[in-house]
C-alpha cells in the first residue's frame, strides 16, 4: 500500500491581498451609504402626514416596507 501526500501552497501577492482589501472596504462603503439613503427617506416619509401619505397612496405602517422592499422581504 503506497501512501502519497501533496501539498500546495498559495502564492499570495501582496497586489492581489491589496486590491481584496481596498474592494472590501469599498462594498462596505457602498452598503453603508445606501443604508443611509433609505433612512433618510423613512424620516423624510414619516415626516410626512397622513394626507400626503395617502396621495402618495402609503400608510405610516407601510412605509418601511415601501422603502426596503427590494432590500428585504418584509
Amino acid at each position: 500500500m503506497a501512501n502519497s501526500a501533496t501539498q500546495t501552497h498559495a502564492r499570495i501577492s501582496l497586489r492581489g491581498l491589496i486590491a481584496s482589501i481596498g474592494s472590501s472596504i469599498f462594498s462596505v462603503l457602498m452598503s453603508v451609504a445606501a443604508a443611509q439613503s433609505r433612512v433618510r427617506q423613512v424620516n423624510h416619509l414619516q415626516s410626512l402626514s397622513d394626507e400626503e401619505l395617502k396621495n402618495r397612496g402609503l400608510t405610516r405602517e407601510r412605509i418601511v416596507h415601501q422603502v426596503f422592499a427590494d432590500s428585504i422581504w418584509l
